[in-house]
Order: C-alpha cells, then structure tokens, then sequence
C-alpha cells in the first residue's frame, strides 16, 4: 500500500513543482504510516496559501485603457468628455466555493446598491422595462441575437435558429427575455439562497436579475481570474463609503477609480455624437483588425461619431507585467507602461444652430397641431385631401395613454390621486365585461363572424389573433397555415369568426397545442379550445396592449373624459402644479378640456413627440454649399445618449424603444422619402442637357397630362397653367411640363417611345447630382433609391425614388454652387489632447456636373422664381436674404397628412448655405418652407436662439402651396 501511495505522492509532487525540500519532508512523513500522513494533511492546510503562491503563479499582462478623447463642435464648445468616477468591482478570489456562498455575498452586495439607487451593470442583456416586465436591452436584433449566441455558445448567429433548447422546448433564436432569465436563475440556484436563519430567501425580479447580471459577465472572464469585473459605474461616496464599510462580508469587492462619459446638450447632439457602450463581438473582431489591443471588456463607441471615429477618440492602452497566483491575485509589477490619452474631435457643426434650430422644428409641428385638432369625432370623409385632414382630439387624449404620457401604473398605485382612482375603476370595471363578452363570443356555437361584430368587439377579436400569433407567445404558427384553405380565406374575408377559424387551427395542426400544457394528448378539440380561451383571457387581464385598446373604446364612447385625462398630467407631474388651472378644469366640462389641451400644446408644455400624432417629428441639414461641411443636422425628437452610455438605464431604453414618436431614429438620415417636387430641377435640366427642350420652348399644361396610360393632374387641375418654359415649369411646379419632359426623354432615336431610355436618363442626372450612394457624413444613413418605374412619374419625383434629407442636402449644394458634388462631412478636425493639430479634414469632392451655363442659369432662375413669384412666394416675402428653393409634398397615404418637403440655398447672388427640411405627415410643404425661413434667419442673425427658446407654437402659414 505505501509502494503504491509513494508512488502517487511522486507524480503528485512532480506535477505541482513543490521544492525539494518540501517534496522530501512530504515523502518522509508518508512513510511513517498514519500518523505522517496526518501531519502530511495539517501541514498542506497550513501552507496552502504558500504553495499556490509559489508554486502556480503565473505572467500577466493587465491593460488599462487610455482616457476617451473629447468631442467639440466647430466653435470649441465641449460636447462630449469623461469626468472621473467610482465603480464597484468584484474579482473572484476563490473565497467562496459553492452557489450558496457566492450567492448570499452577492445578495447582500446587490442590497447596498440597490439602496442608494444603483444599477447593476454587465453583460446579461435583459433588463426590467417601467412596467417591470423582462426585455432584452440589446441596442438591435442583432445585438439581441449575438448576446443569444454567446449564451448559448455558437460561433455563428445562424446557429439560433437550429438550436433546440430542451428545457424551455423552443428554438434558441425565439427564446424570450423572462425565459432566459428564469433559466440562468435556476442554473445559478438562486431559489436556494437561505437567511441567517435557514429559511429561503424570495427574491424579486430586480434582485435577482442583478445577482444573474454579476455572475453571467464574472462567466465570460474566468479564465481571467486576476482581471476585476465592474459591477456598478458612477457610485456616489455614500455608496462607496457602505460597500467598504462591508468589505469583510464582500470578499473581492473593490472600489475603482473608473470614468463616466458625460454629454454636454445632448437632446441636440445624441444622434450625431452617439454614445458609447459594451464591446459587441463582431465589433471587437471588427476593431481587432486595427488595434490588436482591443478586448471583450473594453468600452467602445457604439453609434454616431463615436463609433465611427473609435480609433481616434480610444487611445493607447497602458499596462503591467504582473505574476498572479491561482487565485487571480497579483503577487509582483514586473513591468508598467502608462497609457496615452485618445484624440480630440471637433465638429463641422454650430451648437447655437443645431439647438435654435431643434426648436424651430417642435414649435412648427406645435403649430401644426393646434391647428389640426379639433373637438369632432369624425372630422374627415372618404374625400377628404390628405392636405386637409384634421385630428379628433380624442386621438389626442387617447394618445396621452398610447405614448406612455400617463403611467398606467400610476393609476393603480396605492397613493394614486381620486381621479387616477376614478380612471382605475372606470378601467378595471370595463375590462372585466369586455372579457365576459369575450368569452360568452368565443365559447358560443352562434359566434358572429367578424364583419357582424361591434367595431371594438372585432377590434379585440384581432388583438387576440395577433397575440396568440406572436413570437412572444407562439401558439399560432402561421407558418403551417394552408393560404389556400378556405378557412383562412373567409378569415381574410371576415366572413368567419374567430371561434370557428381557431378551431379550425387545431384540426389544421397549426395552432401548437403543447404549448397550453393539456392534461393529455387525447384531449378532444372543444377541450383544447376550451384551454385556449382560458389562457388567453388570463393572459389579457395584464397586457399592456390590450389595456391600452380598451381605453381607447373607452375614451371613444366618453366613459373615459378628456378632462380626468388632463387633470391626470397634473397628478403624475407631467404638467408643473398650477391650482388656477386645474380649478378651471374640474369646474368645467369637456369644451374647455379641448381648449386646455390646444394651450399647453401652444406653449409646448405637452410637446408633438409625447402626442406623437401626425406630424411628429421632422429634420433639418444646413450645409456649407462651397466646401461641403455640414453646419446642422437636426432631427426631432431626440433623446438623452446620457442615460444610454456605458450602461443602458433599461427602463429608458424601453420607454425610447416604444415610444410611437421614434426618437431613436434620425428623421435627417433615415427618414427615407419619396422627394417629391424637390426632383423637379434634375429633370428640367436632363431635358435642356438632352436636348428634348430648349430654354425659351414652352409646354402647354392642360391640367392633366393624357399621353400615359394613366393620366397624371397637375396640382393645378381642374385649372391649367397653360403654355410654361423651363423656369416658368418649376417657378409653378408644374407636372405636367416635367411628365412631358420625361416622355421626351423616352423617345429613342427611331421616334418609338421607351420607358427604359426615359428612366436611364433620369437616373444619369440624379447620379451626377450624388444621388446614387449615401451622402459621406460619418454617422449611418439609409441608402438612396433612383427610381426604376415610370419615367413620367419618376420625372415629378414619384416613381420608387426614395431618399433622405441629407441626400437632399448635397444635391442642393451642387445646384447652389453649380457643379461641385461633395462627399459632406460632420468633421472639422482632430486634435492630441494637447490641442496640437493631427488632421484637419476637408470633405472629398465626390464628381463635378458639367452642365451648359444656360442651363445652370434656367434652375436657377426657376427656383429663385418659387421664392420671389411663386405660391411660396407669401411665406419668403418679409425675409431679408434671398433665396432659391423648392418645395415637395409626397402622398404616402391617404389616410394621413401628406410628407413635406422644402429644399433652398442662400444667398442667392453668392450662395453659402442650403438649408433642407422634411417634416413626415407634415401636410403642406409650406410647413417646411415655414421652418426653413426661420432657419435663415437665425443663421443669418435676424433671430436669436433666446428669441426662439422663448417662443411657443409659431403660426402655420395658410398659404396654399401648388406643388
């Protein structure tokens, strides 16, 4: 037997490296029986720590990142910077060796930040919305599925869609965030944490997402025992002064100097400057290929200038040599070199501007509302103009509900005010008979089909359908539906009821009955749809959007007033206390609810993006038209990228995610459009370069142009402009003087008419003006659309022509500074952190338009006529700078406010600057002609940004325009 144990000790003592002496001392005691083997294990437990030290420590090289370059504007102003900060870490040092001990140090770590108010900060990207339900707080779909890959350990993100996960029994890539939370609490055995007194410890969602965050980011660095994982960024010293009061309990938790990027303005500058945030994986593989240094852990930017400029504004990391034992811990600096500050950025663009501007845009979609709202439920008919529809101020109210305005929480919380209680009531009453009738439709053998249901009885019925569909839900698999059936036919139809259609479903096999947990395989269809009904009326009771489709019945039907509504914004501090108004509100019936709304809207104290009705959102691009540097991008509404830097504030990023206004998404380089009349100009000038017109010829306009298959109305009709030449066709926006250029242009050389050669033509001067590739700005932007159909329409700016405002902008500046095509820029130049000039950047030149100066001369003489002769010519007369423009308005559909565009540059003797507007829905371009004339004079002096910051609604213009 001690032949045999010998020669375990020898391999033993041989792997582990133990001195010789030890090793023989070891050996010694072994052969002196029992007893030495006892002193054999007395002596291990004593020098565990010494042995580890100095047998298993190992060469390490810990980096640490260089300070994040600022980001100014063009005048010096700061916009973005880092200010120093406390962190919470936590390394783990081996301490604790089972769940329950880690779990019960990391509960009570979790107990002190979440009593000063801290987020848990990691890599588990699910957070908590404001309605406390779980969500993914991944920035995309395909953040979200790259953090799904991860967890699940696949290289590739294709991978979800194959991998079967056996406990939650769905595919990976459609797991939900509540499931995967659930999974990771129970892997982590937190439903096993004890108190001190042994009994189990429930913990709340919060709670325990925070401990699952903590132990999922501390997984991804194992491996790396000695690096700290951060728990909680931007502490405050009373935080930090109970974690160290508490270190003896918190073994590995640690107090770091870190540094918070802080954003100056940034309602105005988030979409440009962005944010910076968690290293994404195929970012790092992406930044790798250029700086070697970069790591998992690394804070990068993720959006806007941030992330396009990441390699100027990071740095150069510092680092020390280190030897750390097994435990992770440093035992000896063998080497320290300090890191390098990143680079400063400055902006082409103007803050004043980018601000005043901003502003400009609120106040004009203000105005817009106020004029559009208007106390009737029905205001508008079949034949109502897009131009001229108008919006029920109940749309409004509802709206306050729809758009999160008012916390449906707020009603049922325990210190809710009377008429928050009254609304609750009101509510809750209403929900329990709307789901009685419900069921009594679902389960009766007579159920109506769909088109004999009350409006908001087959309101709901589709709700459901579209439920039980979902990804979330996934109980119908429309997948597997027959399109051909006659069943889904008649549901298309509405000549079926939901009753019979989901029956149907499960005789169909495509409603997936495993997922209702029915007590046998045999269980007969009424059984199972019996089961469905239940599950989904239970299901309802708390869905949010099914709540808010009842209060949108109720506000319809009165049972809900706009008066508690608005009595309601006061209750819940959207509005500031004001007892005079709120007197008149409870003293006065739903006429002066109406008249309240119209006055806080005016003074924009409820704003366009919380009604988010149409038009809610707008943009607008200033550039420089003689070297290609954008002065303003503006696009309302924005958000603050503060709370979205290094780590995201869930609730926040929910409420951004689901607000109907889209503030995440940039009305000035996403917001893609057909442009309208603005195309005008590109076609007035293939016709003069391609020959099919001459300057001085005229185009009689009849008011309708006949020589299509489908005739095309002139705005003017049933008027006519009658006989227009080149500047007279754009001065009076006229379609049919651009229809006939562009069937002129589609004459091929035999006399036959082609529609392909129409198209290419177009598409040669659109490309030569920038309109085939993205504009050059370093921020995204959506790709531009030429269109490829129908020349005649294509020519007025139909067609599938599509692009954004700043593809606009650029397009303008060729035409104000006749040729020169730039590649525009948002940067000015990069700094050391020194100040001492790296790089001054100058936008490329993209292609120069060679173009007859006649035809030059024709442009823009056709649309300084716009500003100066034609139906703008009212909104423009009192501003003292001269311009040339063009106005646009899109029909996307009938059912709402037409786009409006208006594109212009300036002066118009000498230009400097092209100013464009896009307002979405906007009705009329003359709202963004509106706006843009104010944008002139600010820039120009005759407006200050106070002036502007203490303006309310401006005025909509009543001036009709023809384009």
């Amino acid at each position: 037997m001690f032949d045999d144990l010998r020669e375990i000790l020898k391999e033993f003592i041989h792997k582990i490296a133990y001195s010789r002496l030890f090793a023989l001392m070891i050996l010694f005691t072994c052969l002196f029986g029992v007893l030495g083997v006892h002193l054999f294990n007395l002596q291990i437990v004593q020098g565990e720590d010494m042995l580890n030290n100095y047998i298993q420590q190992t060469e390490q090289t810990v980096y640490t990142p260089g300070t994040r370059g600022n980001i100014y504007d063009k005048n010096g102003k700061i916009l973005a910077y880092n200010e120093l900060a406390y962190s919470v870490t936590i390394q783990d040092t081996g301490a604790y060796r089972s769940d329950a001990d880690m779990n019960a140090m990391l509960l009570r770590l979790v107990q002190i930040l979440e009593k000063h108010e801290v987020d848990v900060q990691g890599k588990f990207e699910i957070g908590l919305d404001e309605n406390g339900e779980m969500i993914y707080t991944s920035y995309s779909e395909t953040g979200r599925k790259g953090f799904l890959r991860d967890v699940y350990g696949k290289k590739y993100i294709s991978e979800l869609d194959e991998e079967w996960d056996k406990t939650l029994n769905k595919y990976a890539a459609d797991v939900t965030a509540r499931e995967l939370f659930e999974k990771k609490k129970k892997s982590y055995k937190l439903d096993e944490i004890k108190d001190e007194k042994g009994n189990t410890v429930m913990l709340d969602d919060r709670t325990a997402l925070s401990i699952v965050n903590i132990r999922y980011t501390m997984s991804l660095t194992s491996f790396q025992k000695y690096l700290p994982t951060t728990v909680a960024a931007y502490v405050d010293d009373e935080t930090v002064a109970e974690v160290m009061e508490n270190t003896a309990d918190l073994q590995g938790v640690d107090i770091a100097e870190s540094s918070v990027r802080v954003y100056n303005d940034s309602i105005y500058f988030a979409p440009i400057i962005g944010y910076t945030g968690k290293m994404q994986k195929e970012r790092l593989e992406e930044l790798q290929k250029s700086n070697p240094d970069y790591d998992i852990n690394d804070t990068v930017g993720l959006i806007g200038i941030e992330s396009s400029m990441e390699l100027k504004l990071q740095g150069q990391k510092g680092y020390r040599v280190v030897n750390v034992d097994n435990r992770g811990r440093i035992r000896e600096e063998k080497e320290k070199v300090d890191p390098v500050a990143g680079h400063d950025i400055y902006l082409t663009i103007d803050s004043d501007l980018q601000k005043g501007i901003y502003h400009l845009i609120e106040q004009q979609l203000a105005g817009i509302l106020v004029t559009k709202l208007v106390p009737e439920d029905e205001p508008n008919t079949e034949h109502t103009d897009s131009t001229n529809l108008k919006i029920p101020i109940k749309d409004a109210y509802y709206q306050l509900i729809n758009n999160n305005v008012l916390s449906l929480n707020e009603f049922e919380a325990e210190d809710a005010s009377d008429v928050e209680r009254q609304i609750q009531s009101t509510f809750e009453a209403s929900r329990e008979q709307i789901l009685a009738q419900l069921r009594s439709e679902l389960m009766s053998e007579n159920a109506a089909i769909m088109k004999n249901l009350p409006k908001d009885m087959a309101n709901y019925m589709v709700y459901i359908y579209s439920y039980l569909s979902s990804s979330s839900v996934g109980i119908i698999d429309e997948s597997k539906i027959d399109t051909s059936s006659k069943a889904y036919l008649d549901w298309k139809a509405d000549e079926i009821s939901l009753r019979d259609y989901l029956h149907a479903g499960i005789a169909d096999s495509w409603i997936d009955t495993t997922k209702l947990n029915a007590g046998s395989k045999y269980s007969s269809a009424d059984d199972i749809y019996s089961q469905l009904v239940d599950f989904c009326l239970e299901e309802l009771k708390y869905d949010t959007k099914f709540t808010k489709r009842i209060y949108r019945f109720l506000i319809n039907d009165n049972i809900i007033t706009g008066k508690q509504l608005c009595l309601a914004l006061y209750d819940q501090g959207v509005l500031p206390e004001e007892p005079a108004q709120i007197a008149l509100l409870r003293g006065n019936g739903e006429a002066y609810a109406y008249t309240f709304l119209l006055d806080k809207i005016s003074k924009i104290q409820i704003t366009p993006a919380q009604l988010a009705l149409d038009p809610c959102s707008g943009g607008c691009v200033i550039t420089d038209v003689n070297t290609g540097e954008v002065r303003a991008l503006v696009t309302y509404p924005s958000y603050d990228n503060n709370r979205m830097s290094g780590t995201v504030d869930s609730a926040y990023f929910s409420k951004l995610q689901n607000d109907l206004s889209q503030p995440l998404y940039n009305n000035a380089t996403q917001a893609q459009k057909a442009p309208g009349s603005t195309f005008k100009p590109i076609t007035a000038i293939a016709g003069l370069e391609e020959g099919v017109i001459q300057p001085g010829e005229t185009i009689r306009c009849t008011g309708i142009y006949q020589d299509v298959a489908q005739p095309i109305k002139c705005w003017i009709y049933p008027g006519a402009h009658g006989p227009l030449d080149v500047v007279g066709g754009l001065q009076n926006s006229c379609n049919s003087f651009v229809n006939e250029v562009a069937h002129r242009l589609s004459i091929d050389e035999n006399g036959i008419y082609n529609t392909e050669k129409g198209l290419e033509l177009l598409r040669k001067y659109a490309v030569m003006f920038g309109l085939d590739h993205d504009s050059g700005v370093e921020i995204s932007e959506r790709d531009p659309e030429i269109s490829d159909i129908d020349p005649e329409r294509s020519a007025m700016g139909q067609g599938t022509n599509s692009f954004t405002n700043i593809q606009l902008s650029r397009y303008v500046a060729a035409l104000a500074n006749q040729g020169t095509v730039f590649e525009l820029s948002l940067l000015d130049k990069e700094t050391d952190s020194d100040g001492n000039l790296v790089e001054d950047f100058t936008p490329e030149i993209s292609s120069h338009v060679e173009i007859a100066d006649s035809t030059w001369n024709a442009a823009s003489m056709g649309m300084r006529g716009v500003i100066q002769n034609g139906s703008a010519s009212k909104i423009f007369k009192d501003l003292p700078v001269h311009i040339a423009g063009k106005t646009g308005t899109a029909q996307e559909s009938r059912a709402r406010g037409n786009h409006a565009f208006f594109i212009s540059y300036g002066p118009y003797e000498n230009p400097e600057i092209c100013v464009t507007v896009n307002i979405p829905y906007g009705y009329s371009s003359s709202n963004a002609a509106t706006v843009a004339k104010h944008v002139y004079q600010l820039y120009y002096g005759y407006t200050s940004l106070d002036e502007i910051l203490n303006t309310g609604a401006l005025e909509t213009s009543n001036v009709t325009i023809g384009d």
